[in-house]
């Protein structure tokens, strides 16, 4: 976007990121979810590791929305990587099969529809297909965390997560908290912000740990839909590289 007439400006991020939200049709409604925040801590509190919560976070979830498209081959992707950083990932062909049936199933949405439009009327992709190489090379191309190693990628880290020096990095996404913590592999422990929305997607600030690694604080939506995620990061990695 080096052009000034293809800037995204302020005002545009705004827009888009309500036109996005909008356009998340699969989202979860009021019916589908019900948390249970419980012990809301002070910002000096968030490292306590205390279980302040003794209730899970998630009462109910209507496991039905996992049956859609854009959930259940997202949720394919979640056990596809090593949490420790430092170690090598391995790329089998069956996992670069449901990364590209992933890429496939959001660019189906008219979330991702209309992002991409966007994106192409600011010409920074002249085809969906530069879009789509793109979205793969910038969620699930591999870099290193730790020792040179091929150990980590956007999606890993945002969606997934990882475990670096003792501690939970990324992972902020509800889905994979909500699988996660029917398994008994997370401990909700606390929350240090909660939304004032009373619809979805909400968003919380959470402390959990994660088979014995502490998160402080996970911020996450909760109740969007894989693409809506998926898209408005995208969005805000291309608009502000390297920027809050």
């Amino acid at each position: 976007f080096s052009r000034s007439r293809d800037s995204i400006t302020d005002q545009e991020l705004l827009e888009l990121s309500e036109q996005l939200y909008g356009l998340d049709h699969n989202k979860a409604r009021p019916s589908d979810v019900a948390i249970n925040p419980q012990h809301q801590v002070a910002p000096d509190e968030t490292g306590l590791q205390q279980d302040l919560s003794p209730q899970p976070l998630y009462k109910y979830v209507n496991e039905e929305l996992f049956s859609k498209p854009t959930y259940s081959s997202f949720i394919k992707l979640l056990d596809n990587y090593q949490r420790a950083t430092g170690r090598e990932e391995e790329v089998t062909a069956e996992e670069l099969r449901e990364q590209e049936n992933f890429l496939e199933r959001v660019m189906e949405t008219q979330l991702m529809k209309r992002l991409f439009t966007f994106l192409h009327e600011k010409n920074r992709y002249s085809s969906q297909q530069e879009f789509l190489d793109d979205l793969k090379e910038m969620w699930f191309g591999l870099y290193s965390r730790g020792d040179g190693e091929q150990d980590s990628s956007g999606f890993e880290h945002v969606f997934s997560g990882e475990v670096k020096k003792g501690k939970v990095s990324g992972f902020h996404n509800w889905i994979r908290f909500y699988l996660l913590e029917k398994q008994g592999a997370v401990n909700y422990l606390s929350h240090n912000f909660n939304g004032p929305w009373d619809t979805f997607p909400d968003v919380l600030g959470l402390q959990f740990s994660w088979d014995g690694f502490h998160k402080e604080v996970g911020s996450a939506f909760i109740g969007s839909s894989p693409e809506f995620e998926f898209g408005l990061y995208t969005l805000c990695f291309l608009a502000r590289p390297g920027r809050a």
